[in-house]
């Protein structure tokens, strides 16, 4: 690399992490002033305030925003150079605007590897400590599902539950069916079931049995007794925005799951996975469209050039919030629901390159 190289990569990333931190402190007051009096009626310790909720806050709050500031930190340092005249500098020193771009690309490359990095395997772990303060200071994340809950917890094995209660961890009118080749060879009834901490397994009380084997057919009936099947009591009640804590690998995993279950929330679940690999590439697209709009000399200056790059940013939300309505509650699919932002954004980038003075 050369010294417009490291000028460049140096002007881009900080302005980046310098505005992205004005804006966190800048979050934080207001947010402290919006939950102070959650914190203080549930009496929430200082050092959990601090370490728990928003040092775990900081990551997330980053990678929300990150193809966002990387857009507004193009735009501003590139319509600084444009009206100091250094990009015209550049270009008449004999520099082709495709080698002016190549620090750019550097730096938004290198974001969007930080990005995938943070929402796939720091952000994850980091929230499960937000999530728990949350959950013990703010708001209640979990919730009874409702009545009546069907679930397929494994090939051929079919769960049926009228009620489950998360604190009791305890179950009303439980039914377990096993199909082979479409018939039913094994069907469990029971009037309660709960679930053993210790053991993880479950405690089946009340039970009747039949079993169906070459058209015979036998019955058992008891008390109680305890097995281990393929399903936890998670998978009984709503944990809201549970992907929020699942890496990459679990995220994939619990697709896996959710569909074998034929849960209608998979689709939650899909749209996320969708989310964290798309917007690393939107840092890459948002860098394009704002050095190819900022780098011209236009009237009106940097005002000009933020207002436009503004809008556009704004646009790429809005495009973005769309797709993922339509994914989540339509039938669109959502790994191209979450890519249909950079599509239609990169052409829009690869028209301003083409129209850009050179």
């Amino acid at each position: 690399m050369k010294i417009i190289d490291y000028y460049i990569i140096k002007k881009f990333l900080g302005t980046f992490f310098y505005a992205i931190s004005l804006l966190i402190i800048i979050v934080i007051i207001f947010d402290i002033s919006e939950n102070i009096d959650e914190f203080l009626e549930n009496e929430a310790p200082l050092r959990n305030i601090i370490f728990d909720y928003y040092l775990n806050f900081i990551p997330y709050f980053i990678n929300l925003f990150i193809y966002l500031f990387t857009f507004i930190s193009v735009i501003f340092f590139t319509s600084k150079l444009a009206s100091n005249t250094e990009v015209i500098a550049f270009l008449n020193s004999g520099i082709s605007y495709n080698r002016f771009l190549r620090p750019y690309f550097i730096s938004a490359i290198f974001l969007a590897i930080l990005s995938f990095y943070l929402s796939n395997f720091l952000i994850p772990p980091a929230n499960q400590n937000r999530r728990e303060f949350k959950d013990q200071y703010m708001e209640k994340l979990t919730k009874n599902k409702d009545r009546n809950i069907h679930l397929q917890i494994s090939p051929g094995e079919f769960v049926y539950v009228q009620n489950f209660s998360i604190g009791s961890r305890l179950g009303f009118k439980f039914t377990l069916e096993k199909f082979e080749d479409d018939e039913l060879i094994y069907k469990l009834s029971a009037e309660r079931f709960s679930w053993d901490t210790a053991t993880k397994s479950w405690h089946i009380e009340d039970y009747f049995i039949r079993k169906f084997d070459d058209g015979k057919e036998s019955i058992r009936m008891g008390s109680s007794f305890d097995t281990t099947l393929a399903l936890v009591p998670a998978d009984l009640y709503i944990l809201k925005e549970d992907y929020e804590i699942m890496n990459y690998w679990e995220l994939n995993e619990k697709i896996v799951n959710e569909r074998l279950k034929g849960s209608d929330n998979v689709k939650y679940y899909e749209v996320e996975k969708g989310k964290r690999l798309a917007s690393p590439f939107a840092t890459i697209v948002m860098t394009l469209i704002g050095v190819s709009l900022s780098s011209r000399k236009i009237r009106g200056g940097m005002g000009m050039h933020l207002g436009l790059g503004l809008g556009i940013a704004f646009s790429f939300i809005l495009f973005m919030q769309i797709s993922t309505v339509f994914a989540t509650f339509g039938n669109l699919s959502p790994l191209f629901a979450a890519w249909i932002p950079n599509l239609i954004f990169t052409i829009i980038g690869v028209f301003l390159l083409r129209s850009t003075p050179k």
